[in-house]
C-alpha cells in the first residue's frame, strides 16, 4: 500500500501542485463554458504556480446554483453518475462524474482510510447512505474496495440492525456521524450490550466535529469515548471537493491529500489569511474531469497548519470547522457559530437531542430558539440551561422543550440525507 505524495517533502508537494496549475486552467478554459467566459480577459499563461491563482476571481455557491450546467466539461455519454449536494447552505446543486472521476474518488478514500490507520485486514461497517444521489457513501465504498478491505453496507439508523450486524460480521471500523454513536451507546445500555466485547476498534466520524480548536475531543467526542473505548478519527469533505481531509493517529487535524486539491484559506476580501488566522477553505480540484472547480469558496471557516506531522506526512492540515460563513449568528451583540451552541448542549445531562433555529425578529436582528428533547421535569431545567449558555457565551437563547421523538423527526426527516441540527429562517441569508 502506498501513502501517496503526502509523505514527500514540502518542496516536492509544492512542485507537484504548481505543475498541475497550468493543466487545470487549460482544461477548464477549453471545456467549461463558465470558466471560458469568466477567464476571457485573463492571460492564464501567466498563472504558473499555486500563488498565482490569486490573479483569478473566486467561484461561489451562487455561481454553481445559477449556472451549474455551464460548469460541465464533458459530453453526456461520458457521464456515468449524477450526484447532488446536500443543500446545507442553499439549493442543492447537481454534479456529474465520469469513470475517471469515480476512480479519483476511490483513490481519495483509499488514501484517507490509510491515513486513519486502516488496512486490508479491516472490515468497514458503513452507517451511511449509498443512494439518494449522495456522493459520500459511494466514495467510501469505492475507496474501501480499492484498499481490499471488507465492507458491510447497513446504512443509517436502526440501532438493532447495527448491533445485529456487529454480532454477525464482526466489523472493526464504523463509518458514521458521531451523534449516532451516542444513540448506539444508549441502545446498548438499555439492552445490556457490553460494548467492551464488540469487535469495533475505531470510528471514522463524518459530518460533525469531534474536536475543539486545540484538537482535544469536544463534548460530543468525550461522551463517546467515555462509554465506548474506541479510537475516533475526524474527517471533513464535500461534494464540491470530491475529496476529504482525514485525521491520522496523531489527531492533530485533517490531512490534505495533495493529489486531489489545491487549497487556499481566504479572508472576506478573497486574500490569503496570515499564519494563525481563521480563513475560508477555498479549493481548486486536481484531476476532476466532469465538473472541476477553480478557487471555489466552500463557506467553511477553520485554522490551518503547515508544520510536518509526527505521522510523517508533510501535507498541510486543517483544524476542526469553526463554522460556516453563512451560519454566523449575530445575537445580542455577540457573534456565534452554531457549533458553540452544540458544544454546550452536548454537555448538559438530560438534553437528549436538539435543534437550533435562527430567525429574523421584528427589529431585523437575529433571534435564536433552541428546541430541546428531554425526559426530565422541566421545572428549573430551563434556567439551568440558560445559565450554562451565559457562563460560556455571555448570552442565552430562548428555550422550547419538545418531545424527544419530535426533535428526532426534525433532525432526520425523509427529505434530507444528513442529520439536521441547524435551521436558518433568516430573511437576509444566502439561499
Amino acid at each position: 500500500m502506498t501513502e501517496g505524495i503526502s509523505v514527500k517533502s514540502k518542496e516536492d508537494i509544492k512542485k507537484y501542485q504548481d505543475g498541475k496549475v497550468p493543466e487545470i486552467l487549460n482544461y477548464v478554459v477549453n471545456n467549461s463554458k463558465f470558466y471560458n467566459k469568466r477567464f476571457r480577459d485573463i492571460d492564464i499563461k501567466k498563472i504558473k504556480t499555486v500563488e498565482d491563482l490569486e490573479m483569478l476571481p473566486v467561484t461561489t455557491k451562487e455561481d454553481l446554483q445559477k449556472k451549474y450546467p455551464d460548469f460541465i466539461c464533458v459530453k453526456k455519454d461520458k457521464i456515468i453518475d449524477y450526484i447532488t449536494t446536500s443543500g446545507t447552505l442553499g439549493n442543492p446543486v447537481t454534479f456529474v462524474a465520469t469513470e475517471n472521476d469515480l476512480n479519483r474518488l476511490a483513490l481519495n478514500e483509499y488514501l484517507s482510510f490509510l491515513c486513519a490507520n486502516g488496512s486490508n485486514q479491516d472490515i468497514y461497517h458503513l452507517m451511511v447512505t449509498l443512494d439518494k444521489r449522495f456522493m459520500a457513501g459511494l466514495a467510501y465504498f469505492l475507496g474501501i474496495r480499492k484498499m481490499g478491505a471488507g465492507i458491510v453496507r447497513v446504512g443509517p439508523g436502526n440501532p438493532e440492525l447495527q448491533f445485529d450486524t456487529i454480532n454477525r460480521v464482526a466489523p472493526t471500523v464504523l463509518v458514521t456521524i458521531p451523534s449516532f454513536l451516542i444513540k448506539l451507546i444508549e441502545y446498548a445500555e438499555i439492552n445490556n450490550i457490553d460494548l467492551k466485547k464488540t469487535s469495533i476498534k475505531s470510528a471514522i466520524c463524518i459530518g460533525e466535529p469531534i474536536r475543539d480548536k486545540d484538537f482535544n475531543l469536544n463534548k460530543l467526542g468525550q461522551k463517546i469515548v467515555n462509554k465506548w473505548n474506541i479510537k475516533l478519527f475526524s474527517t471533513y469533505a464535500s461534494t464540491e471537493m470530491g475529496a476529504a481531509f482525514t485525521e491520522c493517529q496523531q489527531g492533530k487535524g485533517g490531512h490534505l491529500i495533495p493529489e486531489m486539491l489545491i487549497v487556499e484559506f481566504l479572508d472576506e476580501n478573497n486574500k490569503p489569511v496570515k499564519k494563525g488566522e481563521m480563513g475560508e477553505i477555498t479549493i481548486t480540484n486536481i484531476g476532476v474531469e466532469g465538473m472541476p472547480l477553480v478557487r471555489f469558496k466552500t463557506g467553511d471557516i477553520c485554522y490551518h497548519y503547515t508544520e510536518k506531522c509526527k505521522c510523517g506526512r508533510s501535507s498541510l492540515r486543517i483544524g476542526p470547522i469553526i463554522g460556516r460563513k453563512n451560519q454566523m449568528i449575530k445575537y445580542k451583540g455577540t457573534t456565534l457559530f452554531p457549533q458553540s451552541l452544540y458544544d454546550i448542549l452536548d454537555d448538559i445531562p438530560g438534553v437528549k437531542n436538539y435543534v437550533v433555529e435562527v430567525d429574523t425578529n421584528s427589529i431585523d436582528t437575529d433571534d435564536i430558539i433552541v428546541k430541546i428533547g428531554c425526559d426530565m421535569n422541566i421545572d428549573g431545567f430551563e434556567k439551568n440551561i440558560k445559565d450554562h449558555f451565559r457562563a460560556k457565551l455571555r448570552v442565552a437563547p430562548s428555550i422550547n422543550f419538545m418531545d424527544e421523538k419530535e426533535i428526532d423527526k426534525i433532525q432526520n426527516s425523509d427529505e434530507i440525507r444528513k442529520s439536521k441540527k441547524f435551521i436558518d429562517k433568516r430573511k437576509n441569508t444566502f439561499t
